[in-house]
């Protein structure tokens, strides 16, 4: 099912991709020697003045193919360098603009349907700095750190690719009973102290991976082996590790820890590192708010400037090294996010169907314009 919809979904961005080149050559008299959707050999095809509409093998691509570009012809009428300038650049705009266009009418859908995501303030921990600057529940967050806030996701999408320092100070401009209110803050500090590893999944107590300068690094302990006591006191399972640390939380104190290697236990005495990690204190809505009328529009085009914003954004990542090789996903990488969207979404409905596989080809096809 998930190969049938991703072709479902490709196969319409595409078309209407090439259709913005093929509508902006015909304006500018430009002669379209073949309109296909796909690539290989033609399945099917038929031919209109001076065109062959064509429906290729292979469900990926498609092309608009225009006099004069696998030729030596040029300059003569009806080939793509013989129109203007500004006809030429209209062409070539035409594709990207037109994937814009269709992100719009699925962000409309989308909105229509469920509506739009506001980022306001659900809670925020008393005492706590960003309390004491004056951040209230009901507060919709407009802008943090320079960066302007439409949508929660907005604000989710800047955060990650940028977490809070401890020594930063954090400029946030939110709307209070209409009126636009100015807040600064530093964030608090969560002091921790950890082993320093990774587990294999959260129900088991075996060693993934050991995380470099902390605590088990410097022992014995290898990824393969599990952790089976600390300070005498048996693990049985993950829960009682996850009670033992509630009970027991770590300190700067040694502890010994008993792992297992090839049917034989070791112990090793280790120092937790201290984490210190940068936290906001405050909680915003991701949830959906319905709207009606011209509201959505403009939502729907907020939803568009986000996809937009988030790709450009990802390739910045991508360039400065946010973000590696590994964080991309070619074809078959977005024929399983689609699938995978797709499972989870069956248990909640058809309309939760639709618009996630409506927000997938929105995302995909705003990505393709960009």
């Amino acid at each position: 099912m998930k190969i049938i919809i991703a072709i479902v979904i490709f196969s319409a961005i595409i078309l209407f991709h090439e259709l913005g080149h093929f509508l902006f050559a015909k304006l500018n008299k430009i002669v379209v020697t073949e309109f296909s959707l796909g690539m290989g050999p033609r399945l099917f095809s038929f031919e209109k003045g001076d065109t062959r509409y064509s429906l290729k093998l292979l469900p990926i691509g498609g092309s608009c193919a225009m006099l004069g570009e696998d030729t030596d012809i040029e300059n003569e009428p009806g080939t793509f360098n013989s129109a203007s300038v500004w006809g030429r650049i209209s062409v070539v705009a035409a594709g990207p603009v037109f994937n814009f266009i269709l992100a719009f009418v699925f962000a409309v859908l989308i909105v229509t349907l469920v509506g739009y995501d506001p980022a306001e303030v659900t809670q925020v921990e008393s005492g706590s700095t960003v309390a004491e600057a004056g951040l209230q529940e009901g507060d919709i967050i407009k802008e943090y750190q320079g960066y302007h806030i439409d949508l929660a996701r907005d604000l989710y999408l800047y955060m990650y690719l940028n977490n809070p320092q401890e020594d930063e100070t954090i400029h946030m401009t939110v709307e209070r009973d209409g009126k636009d209110v100015e807040l600064a803050f530093k964030p608090d500090v969560q002091v921790r102290y950890l082993l320093g590893f990774n587990r294999k999944s959260t129900d088991s107590l075996e060693v993934a991976s050991l995380i470099p300068g902390m605590g088990l690094s410097e022992t014995g302990v290898e990824p393969g082996d599990v952790i089976t006591s600390i300070n005498g006191t048996r693990l049985e399972s993950s829960d009682d590790y996850t009670a033992y640390l509630a009970e027991h939380p770590l300190t700067s104190e040694p502890v010994t820890i008993t792992y297992e290697r090839d049917g034989l236990e070791y112990n090793a005495e280790v120092t937790p590192s201290e984490s210190r990690t940068a936290v906001l204190d405050f909680s915003y809505n991701l949830a959906y708010t319905k709207t009606h009328g011209f509201e959505v529009l403009k939502y729907g085009t907020l939803e568009v400037k986000y996809m937009i914003r988030s790709t450009l954004l990802s390739l910045k990542e991508l360039l400065t090294g946010g973000l590696g090789v590994k964080d991309l996903s070619g074809p078959v990488g977005v024929v399983d996010a689609i699938g995978s969207t797709y499972e989870a979404s069956k248990s909640e409905g058809m309309l939760t169907i639709w618009v996630n596989m409506l927000y997938m080809a929105a995302l995909l096809s705003a990505n393709l314009g960009v």
